[in-house]
């Protein structure tokens, strides 16, 4: 087969095929392939008689014959989902391959899966790429959110092909930068993806507070998410809720209403709370906006336990029936300070991954490339990318001017939204959990001396003192009978 394209392009589900035609849109021509199932039509053929007729697309039905159709050096992007199939596609293709040519994983893959596959082909004489994509599949055909990182030496060879499919911002820089080695491509739209759980479940308990306290309707709560999107809350998430809350099916009802509320995830959330537990880093708003989708399962439990503990009247501990104007504000506060503390959780997660793998991550560059086309993508996003100018060292962005300054100013209405969720039986998983973490973090002195003190009792854990230097440690016998012997301690 003749060597016509410029980029070859494996799986054809949603992602794959709106990538294809963003590809093919740019300029370039794109050699896909598909897996062919038994008893059904080729996906190729029929993309090539859909949305991809008449364009420049080259049609392949075997792994060589879209090998032989690329120009070299190659570059073949892989949209299939993660594990196994990227390893069975990468033992298809590397027979056909040639020194120099380029595997590029653009699904969600996991982060330490990438690294080994980079030293793999490396020392094959290929290159690696695993590469995050965020945006959905209105990201992928216009332009999303890319990630790259693995085989550096492959940057060049895939920067402008990956630079010019993806979202640009309003001064023309595209949403695509260079992450770093290894798997640090993949670990970035990891926690990217860990941070858009906690957005939505946020977004999930507002919508929750307004419906439950306010007495209003979708419509009125959809116009008060549509006036919050015009101002600090700007963002593609906070867009589509109003746009949900406004649908109405076509019996003319509200079709949100008409949905289960039970969950779905694909695991990158979960991916994102194993990770923060490798690092002893909090990520609770994650953990929590993914175990609230685990509770959001159990829906047999929930009705159960909604007969047996039935909404209790609280009296007295509300100050009104309903939350009025002035109400709304503060959970609007609350609702910006609780993501400042989630983004922050994120950003220190990617910090101290970046220290342990030697990937040098630049935070401000990542907040900009996720400012347009990813899921997360909004105004905020800026303000982050300047805390990093201001201090590329920074340990935590709450650390940072502006998060001071706005987390003095909403942490009042974060405190009342939580206690008004308690007090009125309303769960509010990430509200709460974002309120501790602040409240943790500047806690000088936390009870942690106590469970230290127990773990030594009844372990001989040993433990520190505040009147002597870090790292010396000490055990005590508590009851009069143990030896000298000591258990140690660790970091898990």
């Amino acid at each position: 087969m003749t060597q016509i394209s410029d980029i070859g392009l494996i799986g054809l589900a949603v992602m794959g095929e709106n990538l294809a035609l963003n590809l093919e849109h740019k300029g370039y021509t794109v050699s896909v392939y598909n897996r062919i199932h038994p008893g059904q039509k080729s996906a190729v053929a029929r993309f090539l008689e859909g949305r991809g007729k008449e364009k420049h697309f080259v049609g392949t039905y075997t792994i060589q014959q879209l090998v032989e159709s690329l120009r070299l050096p190659r570059k073949i992007m892989l949209m299939v989902k993660a594990g196994e199939p990227v390893d069975e596609l990468i033992g298809q293709l590397v027979p056909y391959l040639s020194p120099g040519d380029v595997i590029i994983d653009g699904g969600n893959s996991d982060f330490k899966d990438t690294a080994r596959r980079v030293k793999m082909l490396e020392e094959k004489g290929l290159y690696f790429v695993g590469s995050g994509i965020s945006g959905g599949e209105e990201g992928a055909l216009n332009g999303p959110s890319i990630m790259p990182g693995g085989s550096e030496t492959a940057w060049p060879l895939v920067k402008d092909i990956l630079q010019t499919i993806a979202a640009k911002l309003d001064d023309g820089s595209p949403c695509c930068e260079w992450i770093g080695s290894g798997g640090a491509g993949h670990f970035v739209k990891m926690v990217h993806n860990g941070i858009e759980y906690a957005d939505m479940q946020l977004i999930a308990e507002t919508y929750s507070i307004l419906r439950r306290r306010t007495g209003k309707n979708n419509d009125e709560i959809g116009q008060i998410f549509e006036e919050w999107n015009r101002g600090e809350l700007n963002s593609y998430l906070i867009e589509i809720t109003a746009n949900i809350l406004h649908f109405r099916d076509a019996n003319g009802q509200y079709l949100l209403d008409s949905i289960l509320d039970v969950a779905g995830q694909k695991g990158t959330g979960k991916w994102s709370v194993m990770s923060a537990l490798d690092e002893a880093n909090p990520l609770t708003s994650v953990a929590e906006a993914v175990f609230t989708r685990f509770m959001s399962m159990r829906l047999e439990e929930r009705e159960k336990a909604s007969v047996l503990y039935p909404t209790e009247e609280t009296g007295d501990l509300v100050t009104s029936a309903t939350i009025n104007d002035s109400g709304i504000e503060a959970v609007k506060e609350a609702l910006y300070a609780a993501k400042l503390i989630s983004y922050s959780q994120g950003f220190s997660l990617m910090k101290r991954a970046s220290m342990r793998y030697g990937w040098d991550l630049d935070f401000g560059a990542i907040a900009k490339i996720w400012r347009k086309g990813c899921i997360i993508r909004s105004a905020f996003l800026e303000r982050i990318t300047r805390a990093y100018h201001r201090d590329s060292t920074l340990d935590n962005l709450l650390f940072d001017t502006f998060f001071q300054d706005k987390i003095q100013l909403t942490l009042p209405a974060l405190r009342g939204v939580v206690a008004d969720g308690v007090f009125n039986g309303i769960a509010l998983p990430c509200f709460s959990s974002a309120l501790s973490y602040f409240d943790g973090l500047r806690t000088l002195r936390s009870p942690a001396n106590l469970i230290q003190a127990q773990r030594d009792y009844f372990g001989a854990h040993t433990y520190e003192r505040t009147d002597t230097e870090r790292g010396r440690f000490f055990h005590t016998d508590w009851t009069g009978e143990e030896g000298e012997t000591a258990s140690g301690t660790y970091n898990a």
